[in-house]
C-alpha cells in the first residue's frame, strides 16, 4: 500500500504486509545505494504487527519507480547470490568425492 503526497510523487511511504526487518533492512540498503535518493528508511509499527513503512524520498523522480527498481535490483543480488552458494557447494561435493575416492 502506498501512501504518497498527492502534489509531489518524489515522496512516499509504503506499508509492505507480512514482512520483517529482513527484506526491509536489505529493501533500505538497495535504495540508499540509489543516486535518486534523498531519503530511504523503513520502521515497524509494532512488533505484533507484521508489516513494514518504508519511506522513499527521491531527487525529482517518482518513488514507487525507485521503490520498484531497488526490488528488482534486490532481486537481481540475491539471483547471484543463490548460484554462486550453488556453485560452491557443488564444487565442495565433488571435492569431497575425489577425495573420498582417493583414500579407497
Amino acid at each position: 500500500m502506498e501512501h504518497g503526497s498527492f502534489t509531489n510523487d518524489s515522496h512516499a511511504s509504503f506499508t509492505l504486509a507480512e514482512e520483517d526487518h529482513t527484506l526491509a533492512n536489505a529493501l533500505r540498503f538497495m535504495l540508499n545505494q540509489d543516486p535518486r535518493v534523498t531519503l530511504a528508511g523503513y520502521s515497524i509499527p509494532h512488533p505484533s504487527l507484521e508489516c513494514v513503512n518504508v519511506r522513499v524520498q527521491t531527487t525529482g523522480d517518482p518513488a514507487r519507480e525507485v521503490l520498484k527498481d531497488a526490488c528488482q535490483e534486490l532481486m537481481l543480488m540475491n539471483r547471484h547470490v543463490r548460484s554462486v552458494f550453488h556453485k560452491a557447494v557443488s564444487e565442495f561435493k565433488e571435492e569431497q568425492a575425489r577425495l573420498k575416492a582417493e583414500e579407497e
